[in-house]
C-alpha cells in the first residue's frame, strides 16, 4: 500500500469586520472550501487584529460570531480543518511579543498598510496598528504554515513574516517553517459596481457600489440594475470597458462560463438583459450560503461547540511551537 502524500499546511485568517462583500467571496472565500480538500488547512477569525481600530463591544462580538458562522456557511468542515477564533488561542499573543523582540523598528515603519491606515485613522495611530504585521507573523508561524493565501495588500506582511522566521532560525536553528504565498487557481478581482476602476469595498459611501453576502435578492437585483456599464451596448471583454468587464467576471465566477461563452450568450442582447442575468446568477450563488448562515446564526449552542473545539485543536499545535520557541530563547519552562 502506497504512503499518502503529506499535504502542505495552509493558514487562512480573516478579520471580524462585519459582513463580507461579493468581492471578498469571489476573490478569496469561494476558494477556501476547495483549498481545505487539497491542503492541511486551519482557518481563523482574526479578532485580535480587528481592535487596532476602536470597536463597539456588542457589535464586535456579533461581527466575530457572524464571521465564524459565515465560514461554516461557505462549506468549511470544522471536523476536517480547525476553525477557531484567534483570541481563544492565547499562544498568538504570547508568540507575538517574542517576535516583536526579533523585529526591527525600521521594518515595521516601512509597511505601506501602516502608512495608509495611520493616515486614515490619524486620531488613533496606536502601537497595535504599528505591530500588526508581527502578530500576523505569529499567526502563521505558530502552525508551521507552508502556504498563506494573501492579497496584494498583505504581500509585504508575508515577506516580513518570512524575514522574521529566517532571522530567528539563523540564531536558534531550524525552529520555524518559512512560509510562501499561495496564489489561488481561481477567483477574480471584483470591482465597485459604481466605480469599476476601484476594488469593491463595503466602506464605500455609495451603497450601490457593493453587494453584501446577506443582501436580499431584491436588493441584489436593484444594485446590479444600477451598475455602471458604457455606451457600446456590447457584452464583450475589452479595453476601456471596466464596468462590463467587471460584470463579465462576476457572471463567470458564478456560472463557470468563459468570457467568450458569455459574449456568445449575450450576442445581440442589451445591457439590461445582461445585468438581470448577472443578478440572478449572484442570487443563486448566494442562496444556499444565506440559508446556512441563518441556520448557524440561530443555533448558538452549535456555534459555541464548534469554536471551542476549534480553539482546542489549534491550541494543541500552537502550544508545541510556542514551547519550542520559549525553550530556544532560554525561558524557564
Amino acid at each position: 500500500m502506497e504512503n499518502e502524500v503529506k499535504k502542505k499546511r495552509v493558514l487562512s485568517a480573516v478579520q471580524s469586520s462585519g459582513t463580507p462583500t461579493l468581492g471578498n467571496y469571489l476573490g478569496a472565500f469561494k476558494n477556501w472550501k476547495n483549498m481545505s480538500e487539497e491542503f492541511d488547512c486551519a482557518f481563523a477569525v482574526a479578532d485580535l487584529h480587528a481592535i487596532t481600530v476602536r470597536q463597539e463591544p456588542a457589535k464586535f462580538r456579533a461581527n466575530t460570531l457572524g464571521m465564524y458562522a459565515f465560514l461554516l456557511a461557505i462549506g468549511i468542515d470544522p471536523q476536517k480543518s480547525p476553525l477557531f477564533i484567534q483570541s481563544h488561542v492565547h499562544q498568538h499573543a504570547e508568540l507575538s511579543w517574542v517576535l516583536n523582540c526579533y523585529t526591527q523598528f525600521g521594518e515595521l515603519s516601512r509597511m505601506t498598510q501602516f502608512k495608509d491606515k495611520a493616515a486614515s485613522h490619524a486620531d488613533n495611530v496606536n502601537l497595535g496598528l504599528f505591530a500588526y504585521p508581527t502578530l500576523m507573523a505569529a499567526d502563521i508561524l505558530l502552525y508551521n504554515a507552508e502556504l498563506v493565501p494573501v492579497g496584494d495588500d498583505q504581500r509585504q506582511h508575508l515577506e516580513l513574516a518570512r524575514n522574521i522566521a529566517e532571522r530567528f532560525n539563523g540564531v536558534y536553528g531550524d525552529v520555524f517553517t518559512v512560509p510562501e504565498a499561495y496564489i489561488a487557481k481561481a477567483g477574480a478581482r471584483i470591482k465597485s459596481l459604481q466605480e469599476p476602476t476601484k476594488k469593491m469595498s463595503k466602506s464605500d459611501p455609495n451603497i450601490n457600489s457593493f453587494i453584501l453576502l446577506d443582501d436580499a435578492p431584491d436588493v441584489i437585483v436593484r444594485k446590479f440594475k444600477r451598475a455602471v456599464t458604457d455606451s457600446e451596448a456590447c457584452v464583450c471583454y475589452g479595453e476601456g470597458k471596466d464596468g462590463v468587464n467587471n460584470l463579465i467576471d462576476i457572471y463567470s465566477c458564478c456560472t463557470g462560463k468563459t468570457r467568450d461563452e458569455i459574449a456568445l450568450e449575450f450576442e445581440g442582447k442589451g445591457y439590461g438583459d445582461f445585468k438581470m442575468a448577472v443578478a440572478e446568477a449572484v442570487v443563486e450563488e448566494l442562496r444556499p450560503i444565506q440559508e446556512r448562515l441563518a441556520q448557524y446564526k440561530s443555533d448558538k449552542a452549535y456555534l459555541e461547540q464548534c469554536y471551542r473545539d476549534g480553539a482546542q485543536k489549534a491550541s494543541y499545535v500552537a502550544e508545541r511551537t510556542l514551547k519550542k520557541v520559549m525553550k530556544k530563547v532560554g525561558f524557564v519552562l
